[in-house]
């Protein structure tokens, strides 16, 4: 299936890959792996592609930092990569993010092509073109905008994740369908997660987000909408993220942004009572709680203020009026943030 002018959602991720390569005429290829990756899903590539480069970092969030940016460009520096090179980005949101932001700024530009692995990125990280790494614990802090040449996506490989990783990715199924499809989330309400099929899914949620980013590639209006949950998400991830106990996976942090978000949603929009209780019991039902005291909600709130969607100070959040009907731009206070994290607490 084709969707937009780059992406292929495909069952034979080989064949793509061939089709792709197939009288091209780029000097040096390189794969961007971690380990899990390297072990899982390389092999299924691997003697499909020409002479290349694999090239392996660390994987998770803690990593996607400059220092491994340093890592990946020196790589490519020691193997004399050129401006008609590829780097293929195989794996996860980490890989795709960082992979495409080396690959856009490795002598001011190479080709990229993503091949993610995971459900997170191939529902939601892969697609949009947005590159980035983290900066302390700022989420995405430094970063720019860069569509990869392709995006190959194949659910054959998330039967190499565990279900921990599949519902982070869930979460963004969730987040596309509170923010644009009534009938995927009454699609999704209606189904246990162990029924959901992923080939059905997927391409549902990918149409979404490539139909909002080709209305809005640099994120000036609409595409805003897709950071839903996101405001007092990703704050959460970034407070926990060098807490090796504590530590979420992204979609676990948006899930607990999108029930504090609905909270502010009929707070601030009127969103009914009745939405806003079945956003969050769904994602009770789906999600396992954490646990955040009190005195750390004052904290994640200050980090919430350092939000890329902020401006003149102003904590800007994306909240709902009712389903498929987000709001952007809705000012939200470091209160109200508090006010939104103990009722999460008070209602998982």
């Amino acid at each position: 299936m084709q969707i937009g002018a780059n992406i292929t959602i495909t069952g034979n991720i080989t064949q793509e890959i061939d089709s792709f390569l197939k009288g091209s005429s780029f000097s040096k290829i390189g794969v961007l792996v971690d380990e899990h990756t390297k072990a899982h899903c390389y092999p299924l590539l691997k003697d499909h592609l020409p002479i290349h480069t694999l090239i392996r970092i660390k994987s998770g969030e803690l990593n996607k930092t400059l220092k491994t940016c340093e890592l990946i460009w020196q790589s490519l520096t020691d193997n004399q990569f050129d401006r008609s090179s590829l780097l293929i980005n195989l794996g996860g949101g980490v890989i795709g993010d960082m992979g495409g932001f080396c690959a856009a700024t490795f002598k001011r530009g190479i080709d990229f092509i993503n091949v993610p692995t995971t459900l997170l990125s191939q529902v939601d990280a892969s697609v949009g073109g947005k590159l980035g790494i983290d900066f302390g614990v700022f989420k995405n802090h430094i970063g720019l905008f860069q569509e990869p040449k392709r995006i190959l996506i194949d659910p054959v490989f998330l039967n190499t994740l565990p279900e921990r990783e599949l519902l982070s990715g869930f979460a963004e199924v969730i987040k596309h369908a509170l923010i644009a499809d009534l009938q995927l989330w009454q699609e999704l309400r209606s189904k246990s997660f162990e029924n959901l099929s992923w080939q059905e899914i997927i391409p549902k949620a990918v149409q979404i987000k490539e139909r909002i980013v080709a209305a809005d590639p640099k994120e000036r209006g609409l595409r805003k909408i897709l950071n839903f949950g996101h405001t007092v998400g990703h704050a959460i991830e970034g407070y926990y993220l060098h807490n090796p106990e504590l530590r979420l996976l992204h979609g676990e942090a948006i899930a607990i942004g999108m029930v504090a978000e609905t909270y502010l949603s009929q707070q601030k929009l009127n969103l009914s009572d009745t939405t806003c209780s079945e956003i969050r019991e769904f994602i009770r039902s789906n999600f396992k709680s954490s646990r955040i005291d009190h005195n750390e909600m004052r904290d994640i709130g200050r980090l919430a203020a350092q939000d890329k969607k902020n401006r003149d100070n102003k904590i800007k959040a994306v909240l709902l009026r009712e389903i498929a009907a987000p709001v952007t731009d809705v000012e939200i206070g470091l209160k109200e943030i508090e006010e939104s994290l103990q009722y999460y607490c008070d209602h998982t």
